[in-house]
């Protein structure tokens, strides 16, 4: 729908489709109960536990194994659907629902149903450590549940070594985020895009990816004629004076009108914009200083919020547009239409446009060299580009033609789309004034209101800080608050932008998130400072201290696990709020657990204290991996 917004159509769909998804990993129905099926003895294949596989990763191999000596022509039918169910901490296997519908195809298929095939499945495991219950519902899901001893070594592994990857696929990853405009201040809409695109490497670079992180930034064009006629008209003294990102917005606003207004002064712009790109030195001399002082504010802003981007602005790529261009026509894949030179890519989609008719270039032509650039030249296996979800027809275009010109064989090629940022009404957020909002002035606003409830905290004596420490901490939680609210969103959603939720101690926010690591902190603190306890060695001796005895800790030490399967789906979704929503339920999980089991001065001490550092660091690394820095 417009504006990326979700339809309550669609709303309504997805709602019926999490219902029987639910249904389906047995919640709330004995209907779906397992009972227990004991793979055969028979089976002589040991499996051996890979450290580099996530806990889906290896029931898809094990039951891979069992499929493939069972029912060799099923293979195909796949079974990637394993879901969790929390409740009750085993992982639902649909394969032999899914090798049921291949029945027609088989004509050796087992009689019997899902059931059958399910029994049959379970007969052919590898004997293995990992699994330590199997059953089949009355529908044929296959239920499994993990051992004891998996769990326990796990969460000690993840005490002694802190999170290492697993799954690591090594390729080269391009992401293309941010992409400001030269001359104009970043807003609100450039944080979603700053921060998606931000998590996002994060997450291909704890894999061991090599990460391109790209600033597609807008440095060329027709707006570039504009402001250079309005400077020669209206601002000669320019080169001379002192200017700010702030005096370039508003010369840009200005230029945009007159060029709006007078139709002279566009055809000037128009003409002005094509001896830039020839190189006429007056132009160049102007734009070098517009783009020198817009980079100097841009870096600020990427300093604040804890941002790595290697500039290539579109400017970068307009001398390899002609023999992109070239190339293109060699295929066969340039038609002129109009008197412009372009591709077909869809019959219902408009033509991309390579080549205007006055012979210039536009943003069709500077993306297919993008692209064609990124992929030969970069290498990259993966090319993502996060803009707002209006740009997502021009995407389908660029990589539709991409895919024509043979470019994008074996390549991932995606467009992140973003929704909008609106005010409490559910319109564009902006000022009072109707202007877009900096992004500067949104961090400097989030700031001082987490400054201002500090020191109030403070004053009712309810916080621990100094006056001295206020500053940092305000900086801190306020920066943090901004992202996480952010990234919590579907990217495609639009949301509602607002200071007090997000700046809420109580609910999935960065404060409540932030205040229960630090609750977690302090408990191993005094654990030292009290109690004696040497944490450097009950992490030296975990796996003979760790024990996992009461139900809140089982369940805590299996949402632990579930770090590497919501990570492998936050990448393969391009969707960080997945990780968002896994850090917040861990808060949770932990949260019951401590609330039901003391930790200190109890004979359980030491080892709860382990429990503590694995979810801890765990906690960290989600931290980490979107960009917030803990306190």
């Amino acid at each position: 729908t417009q504006d990326g917004e979700v339809s309550k159509t669609q709303q309504k769909k997805d709602a019926k489709a999490k219902k029987l998804a639910d249904k389906k990993a047995g919640k709330g129905s004995d209907e779906f109960a397992a009972e227990p099926v004991e793979p055969s003895t028979a089976t002589k294949e040991v499996f051996k536990l890979n450290s580099n596989l996530t806990p889906v990763d290896i029931i898809k191999e094990l039951f891979a194994k069992a499929i493939d000596a069972g029912f060799q022509d099923a293979r195909a039918a796949g079974f990637e659907d394993i879901r969790v169910n929390r409740k009750t901490l085993e992982y639902q296997v649909n394969a032999a629902l899914d090798i049921q519908t291949l029945k027609s195809k088989i004509p050796n298929l087992l009689p019997g149903g899902p059931q059958a095939i399910a029994r049959k499945i379970i007969s052919l495991l590898p004997k293995n450590d990992f699994l330590s219950k199997v059953g089949v519902t009355q529908q044929g899901f296959i239920m499994v549940e993990l051992s004891s001893k998996f769990l326990h070594d796990e969460v000690a592994n993840r005490v002694v070594k802190g999170v290492l990857p697993k799954s690591v696929q090594k390729s080269t990853v391009l992401v293309d985020f941010s992409s400001p405009n030269i001359a104009k201040e970043m807003h609100v809409g450039h944080l979603r895009s700053t921060i998606i695109g931000d998590t996002i490497c994060r997450f291909f670079e704890f894999l061991g990816n090599k990460v391109y992180r790209v600033n597609h930034i807008g440095d060329w064009g027709t707006q570039f004629g504009m402001l250079l006629c309005y400077i020669e008209d209206s601002e000669k003294d320019f080169l001379q004076r002192s200017n700010s990102i702030t005096s370039l917005t508003t010369l840009y606003k200005a230029a945009k009108i007159k060029f709006d207004e007078d139709p002279v002064f566009k055809k000037r712009s128009q003409e002005r914009v094509v001896e830039l790109q020839k190189g006429e030195p007056k132009a160049r001399e102007i734009w070098k200083v517009l783009c020198d002082i817009s980079r100097k504010e841009f870096h600020k802003l990427y300093s604040r919020l804890n941002v790595q981007l290697t500039e290539y602005g579109e400017s970068f790529y307009n001398e390899m547009i002609p023999k992109v261009i070239e190339e293109l026509e060699q295929k066969g894949l340039v038609e002129i239409s109009d008197g412009a030179q372009c591709i077909f890519v869809e019959p219902n989609l408009p033509p991309l446009i390579v080549r205007k008719r006055d012979g210039g270039f536009n943003y069709d032509s500077t993306d297919m060299a993008a692209l064609h650039y990124r992929i030969f030249s970069m290498k990259a296996d993966t090319v993502i580009v996060i803009t707002d979800v209006g740009q997502a027809e021009h995407f389908k275009l660029i990589y539709g033609a991409g895919a024509k010109a043979g470019w994008t064989q074996g390549k991932r090629v995606e467009h992140v789309g973003f929704g909008l940022v609106q005010d409490e009404s559910g319109h564009k957020f902006k000022t009072r004034s109707g202007e877009t909002v900096p992004l500067v002035s949104l961090l400097d606003e989030a700031v001082e209101r987490m400054t201002k409830t500090l020191n109030g905290r403070i004053d009712e004596g309810k916080c621990p800080l100094t006056r001295e420490e206020v500053a940092h901490a305000a900086d801190v939680v306020g920066h943090a608050s901004v992202k996480y609210f952010d990234l919590r969103q579907n990217p495609s959603s639009n949301y509602i932008f607002s200071y007090d939720k997000m700046l809420d101690d109580k609910g999935d926010t960065a404060v409540y998130l932030l205040y229960s690591r630090a609750r977690i902190a302090s408990i191993l603190r005094k654990a030292q400072a009290q109690h004696n306890v040497d944490i450097e060695k009950l992490v030296k001796d975990c796996s003979s201290i760790l024990k996992l005895q009461d139900e809140t800790e089982i369940a805590l030490a299996f949402e632990l696990l579930q770090f590497h399967d919501i990570l492998k789906l936050a990448i393969r979704d391009l969707l960080p709020n997945q990780l968002c929503k896994y850090l917040y339920d861990l808060c949770g999980y932990y949260s019951r657990w401590n609330n039901k089991c003391i930790v200190l001065g109890t004979p359980e001490m030491n080892s709860r204290l382990l429990l503590c550092r694995a979810t801890l660091v765990t906690m960290d690394k989600c931290f980490e991996l979107l960009g917030i820095k803990p306190l």
